[in-house]
């Protein structure tokens, strides 16, 4: 697996997320990190679909959340600023 690969766009790695959470070649802080990446990437796919700009891959937030939250750590948007997501 290309961990590089894996961190600037998960989903082209990782078929869901929970394939994330069982990949024991990752450390947990990987496992977080790229699932807080997809994290910001659904969110990003949310806000075009209501733009009427949408046609990506379906959206996988809600697992993704609940990814993150069964390895103890928040989303990403409890760790920035607000944005229109």
């Amino acid at each position: 697996m290309d961990i590089k690969k894996a961190m600037l766009d998960p989903g082209s790695v990782f078929d869901r997320p929970e394939d994330v959470l069982v990949d024991n070649s990752l450390t947990l802080d990987q496992k977080i990190n790229i699932l807080r990446r997809w994290e910001y990437d659904a969110r990003e796919l949310a806000v075009a679909e209501e733009e009427n700009m949408g046609g990506g891959p379906p959206n996988v937030l809600p697992e993704i959340l609940s990814a993150l939250q069964s390895l103890h750590a928040g989303s990403f948007s409890e760790k920035s600023a607000p944005t229109k997501q």
